[in-house]
């Protein structure tokens, strides 16, 4: 069958669920098996939301799986609803991102009422990922992502906040909110310095902490390097804290071929990545006559 027809089927189950809300709440209906009746909608509206879905009319299988979460709302069945909104959501984000949200948040709000925080924290990821890509709202995927640690950490998902936390740090520090940043990287370092599987990752967040303080401050990057070295002493034998002193010293000379030779250097081995080579440009401009490049 091609697309049109899915459709036209789609269409003809939607006229269906109406019909059977609409009896439902007659007097007779309601006297009749109007519960039963608006179960039977319930399933129908997701069924034609797949028959959509197969059509590829995203719009409307968001809408066929809003229909069957309200009801199922109205029936209590709370897990069946928020189940449906998700279902609203994951369909609309193909064709209405606004709409995927609105329809993600009021599952969230499902969850987080029935004390599933877990399942809560992931559907604020996806709503922080629709802004990331699609929407492009960075200061609302912080607060997505923000909510999500927050509740991973009250449910002692301990490695899914820092995941959380660190997609925080990173945009943090692009919309050069500093000391949010240094604050996250720092507490994310300390919650891995003692596990011995993720203590080598425990560097890699003091670096990007003292990035953050040296475009700040050229004392402050020294001091905190200094106290990172005391918290973290694997931190002192880094690659990492190699290229930071030389960079320090390349400042305090206000020398940028020397700046960016140990950039080169350090970049030879370990290719640094967007975000890393975004901050080190931020600090290189600070140094007098700078052209402003890592070449």
């Amino acid at each position: 069958m091609d697309n049109s027809g899915k459709e036209k089927e789609a269409m003809q189950l939607m006229a269906e669920a109406d019909k059977k809300v609409k009896a439902s709440g007659s007097f007779l209906g309601g006297m009749f098996g109007g519960n039963h009746k608006v179960e039977d909608a319930c399933e129908i509206y997701a069924r034609a939301a797949n028959m959509f879905k197969m059509a590829k009319n995203w719009s409307a299988a968001g809408n066929a799986f809003c229909q069957a979460a309200r009801l199922h709302m109205q029936l209590q069945n709370k897990l069946d609803s928020a189940t449906s909104f998700v279902d609203a959501g994951n369909a609309y984000k193909k064709a209405d991102p606004q709409e995927a949200i609105n329809c993600l948040n009021q599952a969230i709000d499902i969850y987080t009422d029935m004390g599933r925080f877990t399942i809560a924290a992931k559907h604020h990821i996806t709503i922080a990922e629709v802004y990331e890509a699609e929407l492009v709202d960075i200061e609302k995927a912080i607060a997505h992502y923000e909510q999500a640690a927050d509740y991973y950490k009250g449910e002692e998902s301990n490695s899914s906040a820092n995941k959380c936390l660190l997609k925080v740090g990173h945009y943090s520090a692009q919309l050069e909110l500093y000391p949010k940043a240094i604050e996250i990287y720092e507490q994310v370092a300390m919650n891995t310095m003692d596990n011995p599987l993720l203590k080598y990752n425990a560097k890699e967040y003091f670096f990007k902490a003292s990035l953050c303080h040296f475009i700040v401050d050229e004392l402050n990057a020294k001091l905190a390097i200094e106290k990172y070295e005391e918290m973290f002493p694997a931190f002192s034998d880094s690659r990492e804290l190699k290229l930071l002193k030389k960079l320090l010293d390349a400042h305090e000379e206000q020398n940028s071929e020397a700046f960016t030779e140990a950039v080169k250097e350090f970049d030879s081995v370990s290719r640094l990545d967007q975000w890393l080579t975004t901050m080190l440009l931020r600090i290189k401009k600070t140094i007098q006559g700078d052209a402003g490049d890592l070449k």
